[in-house]
């Protein structure tokens, strides 16, 4: 049977400290991985109440840095199920090495955290040279790479975009459009912009859903003109479970309700067939 649902973004943190230790990029650990963390058992179970068939798992920098173990253990377990994308300091010297090692471990994906909920500023490394040979070795294994950051990086995303074409480069959570947005979405411009480059695809996530209705905006009047601008087989949907509040489930039901005024073909895209094309590992 063909997946349905296939999650490109939920998070797990492990009840073993001893084992697997805390420590978060830059030293800062994130609020929602403290407060509210699921393990794999957890997600799992969460999965099937909520009708996820496959996920790709995202690694928590923000809980354990470049440190992949945790995912990488769990997904181990039910590889026909789960694949990861996990995390690796493209501007180190071992970096390809790195790379290299974790790919083996069913790291099938890579995200840089270059801005978030712990870091205050945009970094402004994402485009440094020293992260060209990852970005290579990325290349040469056809690892997708998600790009967490701000608009303010957007310069630095597209000396990347021109430099790798032949890297799937994902912007994750539609870089927060249409937050404080209204139709016809002129500050989203910037977003529909690079839907010129066909290497490059989408992540929309609980947080575009949650957005697309508040403000004057709707998830009516939004999702339409995204696949407008960007077709559905380069979006896929994300949970950002738990880092996002609110069970998964819940989650599910929001992303299909808001999706609801798309194409089923557009749908069966965003929801399950875009995310097997940029992570083979999950496909049927």
């Amino acid at each position: 049977m063909a997946s349905k649902i296939i999650d490109i973004h939920p998070h797990i943190i492990s009840k073993d400290e001893k084992k697997y230790p805390i420590t978060p990029i830059g030293g800062k650990r994130s609020v929602w991985s403290a407060e509210r963390p699921i393990d794999f058992e957890n997600l799992v179970a969460s999965m099937n109440a909520a009708g996820v068939d496959k996920a790709a798992i995202v690694h928590s920098s923000t809980t354990y840095g470049f440190d992949n173990t945790y995912m990488c253990d769990s997904i181990a377990t039910l590889p026909k199920r789960f694949t990861g994308v996990g995390s690796v300091d493209f501007a180190a010297p071992d970096a390809a090495e790195k790379i290299r090692h974790w790919h083996g471990k069913n790291v099938t994906g890579l995200r840089i955290f270059s801005a978030g909920s712990t870091m205050d500023k945009q970094a402004d490394t994402l485009d440094d040279p020293k992260t060209f040979a990852a970005w290579e070795t990325c290349e040469a294994l056809k690892i997708p790479v998600v790009t967490q950051l701000r608009r303010e990086g957007l310069h630095m995303l597209y000396t990347l975009i021109r430099r790798f074409p032949n890297v799937k480069i994902i912007v994750d959570h539609l870089m927060h459009v249409p937050r404080g947005d209204q139709p016809p979405y002129d500050r989203a411009a910037f977003l529909f912009e690079l839907g010129k480059y066909p290497h490059v695809h989408f992540k929309l996530s609980t947080n575009n859903v949650r957005n697309s209705n508040l403000d004057g905006a709707t998830s009516e009047t939004f999702f339409p003109m995204l696949v407008k601008a960007i077709p559905a087989n380069r979006i896929a949907w994300g949970s950002n479970y738990p880092a996002s509040k609110g069970q998964l489930k819940e989650m599910v039901d929001e992303a299909k309700s808001a999706l609801s005024c798309l194409s089923q073909n557009d749908q069966d895209w965003i929801f399950a067939k875009t995310a097997q094309s940029l992570y083979p590992a999950l496909a049927d």
